[in-house]
């Protein structure tokens, strides 16, 4: 019953005693406890109640009890440290049980081997185990025992017969009403998941598990343990290092198991050197192989040792001492049959190419590298590694290319089993060193060219298919509702108050967990080779006029690769940790300049620009022509305003994630019907004036419709006041309308041009109706006057005050040609796909924009920080503008810095001015900055906007 209803079985044994049972009563019940103690609290406690069911199972004179209790006692023993004396209990309860007793004893001793890491001796005791329990019909240790068999396959990486196994034992299970053991079931098959690279399937059922264990009540430090692993394959080792840091702390506030204790800092110390925390990864791994060496673990003492010596050469302590070291390790591990035998070949392989020991380099490598032909794919990534190091230690760029090229193959296949954008953008962490390499190869041998079609190989990887859209799943759809609810009323409680409230701010962060965890659950499509890049059509595309400059990072300095007129010239720049800071230096005072008062440090900001053109551009910005420019930088510099550099300044500028990106941006064909939106979110200081007076604009012919709340001349600058958050300092716009059937009174203003306040059955937003091709049926004809136009074109759905919220807003967003949306933008760095824009009812985040079949063709985000992102993995971004990109939006202006209201109203009239004039979105900013007036406040506004991708 303790891993049926466990919590149950300690009251049950608890009163058992307090009723002065009999001696065998007495035993059982003490067994009981001390089983509870030893899985889910005190081992201590739990070693006193397992000595006390021995001597009452002595006095009742049962050898078979007395057996079954050494058993039970053996495994504590080893779970607390003391492996020598309870391996001596075990030999103890094989010679005092017979038959079906001896079958549990010799499982549970096939258990204590398999915690030791010794998986013969497992293997061999379970063997004996089984015959006997199926022949005495026990079903329960049967399973039991079926499960344990598989678990080691496992660690000796037989995943086929892991499966099988696993299968037999649930069916075993699904019998039974053993709901500790069932959740034990499903955590082993999401670990069986894993280890044959199904990452979304492993997630899923171990967050499966918790949610079993978590009914009974028990803990799940190994669970724990399981998952931070595939956290780590996930490229999510931050997190990894914090879920491991945190069982710990919990396993040692309870005096929990010394061996579970001793894996939570194994695997704490692989996720922190994964995380690039080399010295809290050499801490970790230090005491976890001594914790280990004195539990006898030599399985888990090798694996941790590894571990050590990765973080001593991530500290720089590289040394003859630690080849031989290394090259002991993978000797070891491979005795062992160990999957990780790869890895310590390939480390002492690196160190001692470090050490210019190319002979003892190539003996290690060569080992390393027959792994590149089987196993998981992160186990032949290693081994096309290897092979990588091994050419580029003979001379040969050919042969460093063409592994890195099955290398990425075989990651490449394993990202697009990832359906979640988050994990196909980290995964590619795992081939950042086979893309450098390459990189490095094509520059000595290839050329230009070349070298273009390497950083093009490893950049922006998740752009190139749309992520896999997010399943109808109920609980997911609440879950997103629920956030919204209550991260509206936290926002609301915060600008009421000015202070936090706590209970709304953890109940924000579990609905953050939950709704992230179900997105990281979803499967990709099969993996196909998709569009490779093609220099020579990205030529023809940019033709005589257009340059396309890429910058690659090789050896920490910028590489400039500029494309145009039929080829491809390289041009070597600054250093990217000086371009760094000083970007950042740029976007600090572009953040004081959105304050009036501020003017003394625009030169100061303009000559910030011009050493940042220097560093990035270099002797490049004397040759890019007079035409457009489209900017492709690394990730690291997404953040440069790229229109404040002297050679840009006055061009037709946009920006990309990638040339491929760019490509297909310009393939990208606009929607039939032209169908525009307008939507204006809660809480702007001008009230979103500009979103007022296009409304107007575009309806100013056609059929009449509802009025639009009037907007008042936009004022210089001199009298705004200072930054509030979001789209920044207060406009001068005239208030919105607030009153009953105004714009701003949750109106919606449809194609059609009239106000409907019908209510939507779906969320109680007002309804909408037909689109029609004449002024009668929501088209209009503009003809005259400043950004007019000569032909159709449809009324926008304008939605604002409580018509903007976020099932409308996603509705009308899906299918649109052209969208505007004036909100409060905000940017997540601890968790980007969170990163939101604020509507009537909360906010738009990342997730809500990949459940669209197909995003705006054109989307201009007049908000604050819309067009920061997340650097993340090998060179990938995650933010609101890089989830638009792949889902059909070919075009988009968006901010990567807050910025000043009232100078924001005047750059978006221009820029729609330019777009009603039939300009792309890139020639329609630079027109509109240079319309701005050139006090501090408007330049510093429009050098903050930029065009992404090619409409």
């Amino acid at each position: 019953m303790v891993f049926a209803a466990p919590n149950e079985a300690l009251a049950r044994a608890e009163e058992l005693l307090a009723a002065d049972p009999s001696p065998l009563h007495a035993s059982v019940a003490h067994q009981v406890i001390g089983i509870w103690q030893r899985d889910f609290g005190d081992t201590r406690l739990a070693l006193a109640h397992l000595r006390r069911a021995r001597d009452q199972a002595s006095r009742a004179d049962s050898p078979e009890r007395e057996a079954d209790v050494l058993a039970t006692l053996g495994v504590a023993l080893v779970h607390s440290g003391r492996t020598r004396e309870g391996l001596a209990a075990f030999e103890r309860g094989v010679a005092r049980g017979s038959g079906h007793t001896r079958a549990r004893v010799l499982f549970r001793r096939a258990y204590v081997w398999w915690v030791l890491g010794r998986h013969g001796e497992a293997l061999e005791d379970v063997r004996r185990a089984i015959p006997v329990l199926r022949q005495a019909d026990d079903v329960i240790w049967t399973a039991r025992a079926l499960t344990l068999r598989a678990t080691v396959h496992l660690a000796l990486g037989s995943v086929e017969r892991a499966d099988a196994d696993f299968s037999a034992a649930e069916r075993l299970w699904d019998t039974t009403g053993q709901e500790h053991d069932k959740a034990d079931a499903v955590e082993s098959r999401g670990l069986a998941a894993f280890r044959s690279g199904d990452v979304p399937a492993a997630l899923r059922l171990l967050d499966e598990a918790e949610e079993r264990y978590a009914k009974l009540g028990t803990p799940t430090f190994m669970l724990t343990i399981r998952r931070c692993e595939v956290l780590m394959a996930a490229g999510l080792a931050t997190e990894a290092l914090a879920e491991a840091d945190a069982a710990t702390a919990a396993l040692d506030g309870i005096g929990g198991q010394s061996t579970r204790r001793a894996e939570l800092l194994l695997v704490a110390a692989r996720a922190a050197r994964l995380a690039d925390e080399p010295r809290t990864s050499l801490a970790r791994a230090a005491l976890a192989v001594r914790l280990f060496a004195g539990q006898r673990r030599t399985w888990y003492e090798t694996h941790a040792r590894l571990v050590l010596l990765e973080a001593r050469v991530a500290t720089g302590r590289a040394s003859g001492r630690l080849v031989a070291d290394a090259a002991a390790v993978a000797e070891r591990l491979a005795a062992f049959g160990a999957p990780a035998a790869p890895e310590a070949s390939l480390l002492a392989g690196r160190i001692a190419l470090g050490l210019g020991w190319t002979a003892d380099a190539e003996r290690h490598l060569a080992v390393a590298a027959r792994s590149r032909h089987g196993g998981p794919p992160l186990a032949r990534m290693t081994g096309w590694a290897a092979q990588a190091l091994r050419a580029r230690a003979a001379g040969s760029a050919r042969g460093v290319l063409e592994a890195c090229r099955r290398g990425l193959d075989v990651l490449d296949d394993h990202r697009m089993t990832l359906g979640a954008s988050e994990l196909r953008a980290r995964a590619t962490a795992q081939g950042a060193e086979l893309a450098a390499l390459a990189q490095e190869a094509s520059l000595v041998s290839g050329g230009p060219r070349r070298l273009l079609v390497w950083s093009e190989r490893w950049r922006a990887t998740v752009l190139t298919a749309p992520p896999t859209r997010p399943p109808a799943d109920p609980a997911l759809l609440s879950g997103m509702t629920a956030f919204r609810e209550i991260a509206a009323r936290a926002e609301e409680a915060r600008t009421d108050g000015g202070r936090p409230v706590p209970a709304l701010e953890r109940e924000q962060r579990r609905l953050e967990r939950e709704i992230r965890s179900r997105t990281l659950h979803m499967r990709g499509g099969a993996p196909g080779d998709g569009d490779r890049f093609d220099v020579g059509r990205l030529l023809r595309r940019l033709g005589d006029d257009v340059r396309l400059v890429e910058l690659a990072v090789l050896d920490g300095r910028v590489q400039v690769l500029l494309c145009g007129q039929g080829r491809v010239r390289r041009f070597e720049a600054g250093l990217l940790a000086e371009a760094e800071r000083e970007a950042e230096h740029v976007q600090a005072g572009l953040r004081r300049l959105a304050h009036p008062g501020a003017e003394a440090r625009l030169p100061l900001v303009e000559a910030a620009g011009a050493r940042l053109q220097e560093l990035l551009l270099g002797p490049a910005a004397a040759h890019l022509g007079s035409g457009p420019v489209v900017v492709v930088p690394p990730g690291r510099l997404h953040r440069v305003p790229w229109a404040l550099l002297p050679a840009l300044r006055e061009r037709v500028l946009s920006v990309s994630p990638s040339a491929s990106s760019w490509l297909r941006a310009s393939d990208t064909a606009p929607p039939p019907g032209g169908r525009q939106v307008l939507v204006r979110g809660p809480g702007l200081a001008s009230g979103g004036a500009e979103v007022t007076e296009l409304a107007e604009r575009y309806g100013a012919a056609g059929a009449p419709g509802a009025p639009v709340a009037p907007v008042a001349p936009v004022a210089p600058v001199a009298p705004v006041a200072p930054v509030a958050p979001g789209r920044a300092t207060p406009g001068v716009a005239a208030p919105v309308a607030t009153t009953p059937g105004a714009p701003g009174a949750g109106v919606y203003r449809g194609p059609e041009g009239r106000t409907d306040e019908t209510p939507d059955p779906a969320d109680g937003t007002p309804g909408r109706t037909g689109r029609g091709l004449g002024p009668a049926d929501g088209y209009g004809v503009q003809g005259g006057g400043a950004g007019a136009l000569d032909r159709p074109v449809p009324r926008p759905s304008v939605l604002e005050g409580d018509a903007a919220r976020v099932p409308r807003v996603l509705r009308e967003l899906d299918g649109a040609a052209l969208a505007h949306i004036a909100a409060h933008g905000t940017f997540r760095a601890d968790s980007p796909l969170f990163s939101s824009l604020r509507m009537a009812d909360g906010p738009l985040i990342v997730h809500d924009l990949e459940r669209l079949d197909r995003s705006p063709y054109r989307i201009i985000l007049s908000c604050c920080d819309t067009a920061r992102f997340a650097s993340v993995g090998a060179d990938e971004l995650l933010g609101l503008v890089t989830a638009l990109l792949p889902l059909g939006t070919a075009g988009v202006v968006a901010c990567s810095t807050p910025v000043n209201d009232a100078a924001v109203v005047p750059l978006m009239l221009t820029l729609h001015k330019g777009l009603d004039a039939g300009l792309s979105l890139a020639e329609a900013l630079r027109d509109a900055r240079a319309a701005l007036p050139g006090d501090a406040v408007h330049q510093a506004t429009g050098w903050a906007f930029s065009a992404f991708g090619a409409a």
